[in-house]
């Protein structure tokens, strides 16, 4: 069986645009897809594995590196 970068109810983070960075918790990974539930909502999504981070400063350095090179 094919195994993540994360764990079953592990907390991750995903931009969920250049903004604004979302909390979720990891529900299922399948085939480089993980599907995760938003921690301040009943919704979540599935997305690529590439899209998450472990923590949320992780995320910001991501989210900040991302407009740097827009500016």
């Amino acid at each position: 069986m094919a195994q993540g970068r994360f764990q079953v109810d592990q907390t991750v983070y995903l931009i969920s645009s250049v903004n604004w960075i979302k909390e979720a918790k990891v529900l299922k990974y399948s085939g480089g897809f993980y599907t995760i539930k938003w921690t301040d909502s009943d919704g979540g999504t599935r997305v690529r594995e590439s899209r998450l981070y472990a923590s949320k400063e992780e995320a910001e350095s991501a989210r900040d590196s991302v407009k740097r090179n827009r500016a």
